[in-house]
This record gives C-alpha cells, structure tokens and sequence, in this order.
C-alpha cells in the first residue's frame, strides 16, 4: 500500500490550505486554494498572502496576525477574497502556528472555505411571495400557488399544520390579498379560552347578561364584519360549542349573550388547527357536520423539516428583526450554524427557530453568530443523510463542517470556562473522560487555548 503523505491530504480535500514562513510569504498552496482564487501554485508562493487574497482581513483583521501575536488558533473567522477575476468571494478563514521539531515557530498554515454556496442560499430571492411569505421551497410553492384563488374567495378555509409553521402568518396573507383586506383580521386562540370565555369573546354579550357584565361588549364576530375571522386551533373546542359554532357559520348571525334579538355577520371565516380532525371526527370528538362545513378549501402548511430551503430566508428575517429590537448590528451566521441548521429536526418549526435565532442575537458578543450562540441541542444536531430531502450543496457543506463544529463549540465552551476541561464538560453535558477523548481526536490543544 503507497504510504499517504500530508501533501496527499493537502490536495484531497475541498478547503483551500496554504503556508507561511515569517516573511509572510507563500510556502505552499494546494489545488482548492488554486480553484477557489483562481492563482496557480507557481504564481502564488513566494508572494506575500496579502498580494494573493486582496481581502477585507487584510486591512486590520488579519486572523494570522492574530494568531502570531496571541499564539491561539482562530476558527472560522468570516470575510471575503478578491479572485483572480476581481470578484469578491466569501470565505471562512481558520489558523494556526507552523512549528519545528524543537518547537519553534516557523510561520503559519490558513485554510480557507469558499461561502458562496451558503450567500446563494441565504440571499437567494423567493421565487413565490405573498404577503408576509416568501419561500424557496416545492413543498410550500404549492400551498402559496392556491393563494390568489383563495383569496378572491368567500368561502371558509381551514389550514393544517404542525404547531409554528405559520398558519396565522398564513391566514393573514390571504385576508391582504382578498376583497376584504381594508376590513379587520380579528384572530381568536379557541384551544386557549374555556367554553363560558370563548362564547362570550366569539359572540358578545349585553349588560347584565351574568355576575359582572356591567357593560355591553361586543362579540369577535360582530368586530369582524366586512374583515376577516381566524379561529385558532378550532380543533379543541367542546362538543357543545361546536354545535354553537355550526349554526353561526351556517345561517351567518348569531346572538350576543343576554340578547333576545340576532344579529348578522359577513365576516370571512379561517380556521387552522394542528390536529387530525378527520380522526377526532372517527373518534366522535368532533362534528361531521362542522368538519364538511369548515372543510370547503384545506390548505396544508408543511413542517420546517420539509422545506429546508427556507432556513436561510428565515433565519435571515429573524437576524434582522432582533437586531433592530436589541440594537445591533451582527451580519450574518457562520458556515458551521448553518450547517447545524440544516441538520436538526426543527420539532417546534419556524417558532422554534425564531426563538434559536433571538437567542443567539442577544448571546452574541461577536460580528457573527456562531454554534457558541446557538442551544445545544441544535448545536449537537446529527448530520443529515443523503437520502433526506435537502440540496446536495447543502449535504456537502453540513458533511465538511461537522468536524469544524464541533471542534468549534468545544474550544468556546473551554475558553469560557478558563480552559478548565471539568468546567467545560459540565457547560457541555457531558463526562470530563469523553470531553478528553473528543479533544484528542480533534486535535485541541487546551495549553493552546
């Protein structure tokens, strides 16, 4: 068997890897340093690496600078080449020191990932949007096609989806898209509110209707005339109420509690809940008659999961609604977030990525959030297989970033916790023994943190 050197290693993989001596010029470059500036390796070494990469990291944040002056790795630090051809490329940039056998520094090693992949996703423009959603994804495409019909449309709808896929955000576009977008949007969370509440709230009720009606109020219904009405998890009201609810969306009036008189609504009834109400109806836990009369137009919202395409517009939207709301300014995520993104399962949804993406906006001490920022558990996400239905740019990138993340996330989680491996390892979740392994087999330093 040919013995595999270091150079072969070198040239095998997909970052782009070159070294310095303390001249800071070019000792060697390997063919992805090649493909991603577009310099061969005989016009690169011997010149200085400011000469090659003409990046913005040159001017002041120059991570091997850094590494020279504090003796400590830097991973994954963001910003951008300028090719051959003059275009600005993105990269994520790692470094380290280059020693002799007696321990000497001798220059330096940098590799460098090529981000375009990742910018084409986080900045690719939605091919369908209404409203407030805007989407990359087949799956969700076929749901925002039916929205110009349904909007123009009377008839009730009933949107289905896990819970945080969006069903409000949803029945909102519609209603801005309709005939009646100048009317109210009135939404009521049914599952929230116990039947005396609910009937009250959805019909009204006049003065003196029960033990403290000292006023009369007006029902959702009647709020929402020549607008809209979203019923929420409609899923999980009673019986009892279901047949209250029937005969107003049947005969389009209703009377306020306390009322002898009826009064009438053209409000446009949606309903959304995450149940199976075919199920419930089998069950006898929900009406027939209900379930055919709120069925008329189903629109069925597929969960985060099913439509990874969208994590980078979303994320992005989120980025920059906390940044606003806690005054910052942080410009993106790194590679290595992304990569775990992809990979974790998302059982809350778009909701739990709001909440994952808020977090990391408040944590974050840097101009970029990293896997440090993010919960553990997303952080720690297993990597996707092939077959699961995610771009193939995207599997390669999550596969090559694995060990980077991990790497990553245990070098931050020793550093704040002032390189004690015990400290760490409780931060991390895990037995100090396997935190040593993890180190080993990465490679991590912690006299070099």
């Amino acid at each position: 068997m040919d013995t595999i050197t270091t150079e072969t290693i070198l040239e095998s993989i997909s970052d782009g890897v070159f070294t310095i001596d303390r001249s800071w010029r070019i000792t060697s470059f390997n063919k992805a340093a090649e493909r991603i500036t577009g310099l061969s390796r005989e016009d690169a070494i011997g010149l200085r690496c400011s000469e090659v990469f003409k990046s913005n990291m040159c001017e002041g944040k120059c991570p091997l600078a850094e590494t020279f002056a504090t003796g400590k790795p830097i991973i994954n630090q963001n910003g951008y080449i300028v090719n051959l051809a003059g275009k600005r490329a993105p990269v994520s940039v790692s470094t380290a020191l280059l020693k002799n056998k007696e321990g000497e520094v001798i220059g330096g090693v940098e590799t460098f990932r090529d981000l375009s992949e990742i910018e084409q996703l986080r900045k690719l423009r939605a091919r369908n949007r209404f409203g407030d959603i805007e989407t990359n994804s087949e799956a969700m495409r076929s749901v925002l096609t039916m929205v110009p019909a349904v909007a123009q449309s009377s008839s009730t709808v009933l949107i289905l989806g896990e819970s945080g896929t969006g069903k409000e955000v949803l029945a909102r576009t519609i209603h801005s898209c309709s005939t009646q977008k100048k009317g109210p949007f009135i939404a009521v969370n049914c599952g929230a509110l116990p039947d005396t509440l609910l009937e009250s709230e959805l019909f009204g009720y006049h003065k003196g209707a029960f033990t403290g009606a000292t006023q009369d109020k007006l029902g959702r219904f009647a709020l929402a005339r020549g607008g809209t009405l979203f019923l929420d998890e409609i899923g999980d009201i009673s019986m009892a109420m279901q047949v209250k609810l029937l005969r107003v969306l049947q005969e389009k009036q209703f009377e306020p509690l306390g009322s002898q008189e009826t009064e009438k609504t053209d409000a446009r009834i949606m309903c959304a809940t995450n149940r199976d109400l075919e199920a419930l109806v089998e069950q006898g836990k929900f009406r027939k008659d209900l379930y055919y009369r709120i069925h008329i137009i189903a629109m069925t919202i597929p969960p985060l999961r099913e439509r990874k395409e969208d994590i980078p517009l979303l994320a992005d939207q989120f980025l920059k609604r906390y940044n606003m709301l806690n005054n910052k300014n942080i410009a993106g995520f790194s590679s290595a977030v992304y990569a775990q993104f992809y990979a974790y399962m998302w059982p809350g949804n778009i909701r739990e990525l709001e909440n994952v993406v808020e977090r990391a906006v408040v944590l974050c001490q840097t101009e970029q959030i990293t896997v440090a920022d993010i919960p553990f558990e997303v952080a720690h996400a297993a990597p996707l297989e092939e077959t699961e239905k995610v771009p193939t740019t995207t599997v390669s990138i999550m596969r090559e970033a694995k060990e980077s993340t991990e790497r990553e996330y245990i070098i931050q989680a020793l550093q704040r916790n002032g390189r004690r491996v015990a400290e760490a390892a409780k931060e991390l979740g895990m037995h100090r023994s396997t935190l040593y392994r993890k180190m080993e087999a990465l490679d991590i330093d912690v006299d070099m943190l």
